[in-house]
């Protein structure tokens, strides 16, 4: 059996890893940076922030295949307490309940939304005008996207009906997910995988490796463009506005805002973990997405817009904050006559395979990078297992 190259040490490439390693294939992950995780990183440091708001849906297929490896940890929900404290902001108004045409449309699975149809046209016959705009909003919990009426129904309507479940899916690993990345880590070194940090491969050594083995591509697409050479390898992600704070604690302050008037939110995720800021401090995460042509600028005003109106006093409370921009990575979206099956394929031919949260696979946010991780493993184990000839370098 060839030796499994895998570019890339973030959630795609371990769970690729992993998966090969235990079908008893030799395997080495190479990452560019001295520290592991790609975007699953959490901040060392008194303020425990990961790469934007994340969180594990327990529904899905990934949470179970964790979980059978003991490689989930200590994970926590929202206190009810909490919970009772989520707070819409809709017609510039903070309330406590959401319009129930949007309760109405969370409720429906996504089978029932075509995919070759936009969402608002969708919604709209079925809640109304308003109750449409409202549920495609909401769904920026989500999806991250400016304009999520515009996107495929199917693709919006599965998002809203598992961000709207009830009890909530979302579950938070405690620590940050850096935790569920070392375990993983740690997993795939114990099954035997080489570990290469600080380890950047470009165009001229990626051929090298291909002589050796199969290679799976475990990086953003646009990377994996850059470094396959491959100007098809494109699809639409979203644009967001991010900013973390850290505040003085102060009874009352929503558990999370869900702006309803545009997409946006801003979730106290102290609320559910309180090691990731020191005692006395609450740590906020918020993502405001904006259009291709805003500025940063315009997602942070939104973003003070709705701390107005959640947390009191937040400028005279703030003791540490960080504003960023993610552009291109907030996973995949589809537009109407598109599915998760157009989108770029995990094989790329010559013994070369993809993985990440913008190729051809199903899930919800990181489930797209660990059910490609999967697939692209299993097709490097074939293809591993049925050499009998060194690779011929590729054209």
């Amino acid at each position: 059996m060839q030796r499994i190259h895998i570019i890339g040490g973030g959630l795609a490439g371990f769970t690729a890893a992993i998966t090969a390693a235990e079908s008893g294939a030799l395997v080495t992950v190479h990452e560019a940076h001295h520290t592991l995780g790609g975007r699953a990183r959490t901040a060392e440091g008194p303020y425990r922030t990961n790469e934007g708001p994340h969180a594990l849906y327990r529904r899905g297929p990934h949470w179970s295949w964790l979980d059978r490896r003991n490689l989930l940890g200590p994970t926590t929900s929202v206190p009810p307490l909490e919970a009772a404290r989520l707070r819409f902001r809709h017609r510039s108004t903070l309330r406590r309940t959401p319009p129930l045409a949007l309760l109405r449309l969370s409720r429906r699975s996504a089978a029932q939304a075509p995919a070759d149809t936009d969402f608002r046209t969708w919604a709209t016959a079925q809640i109304g005008e308003e109750g449409a705009r409202t549920a495609a909003h909401y769904t920026a919990v989500a999806l991250f996207h400016h304009d999520p009426g515009s996107l495929s129904a199917a693709f919006v309507q599965e998002r809203l009906h598992r961000a709207g479940a009830l009890p909530p899916e979302a579950r938070y690993p405690i620590g940050g997910w850096a935790q569920i990345i070392d375990r993983m880590a740690s997993r795939a070194w114990n099954l035997g995988v080489r570990i290469e940090t600080a380890s950047r491969i470009d165009s001229a050594a990626l051929d090298t490796l291909a002589r050796t083995g199969p290679v799976i591509v475990a990086t953003s697409l646009d990377a994996a463009r850059t470094l396959l050479g491959d100007p098809a390898l494109t699809w639409a992600s979203g644009r967001t506005a991010l900013i973390d704070l850290a505040l003085r604690t102060r009874r009352g302050d929503a558990f999370a805002v869900s702006d309803l008037d545009a997409p946006g939110w801003i979730e106290r995720f102290t609320a559910q973990d309180r090691t990731l800021a020191p005692h006395g401090e609450q740590l906020l995460q918020g993502q405001f997405p904006i259009a291709p042509d805003a500025s940063r600028a315009t997602g942070t005003a939104r973003a003070e817009e709705l701390l107005d109106l959640g947390y009191p006093g937040w400028r005279e409370r703030t003791v540490w904050r960080r504003d960023a921009l993610a552009t291109g990575r907030t996973g995949a979206v589809d537009h109407p006559g598109t599915t998760w099956r157009n989108r770029p394929a995990i094989d790329r031919g010559d013994g070369i395979y993809l993985a990440g949260d913008q190729v051809a696979a199903p899930g919800l946010l990181s489930e797209v990078s660990f059910t490609s991780g999967i697939e692209a493993a299993l097709l490097a184990l074939k293809a591993s297992e049925n050499h009998t000839e060194p690779s011929a370098p590729r054209l």
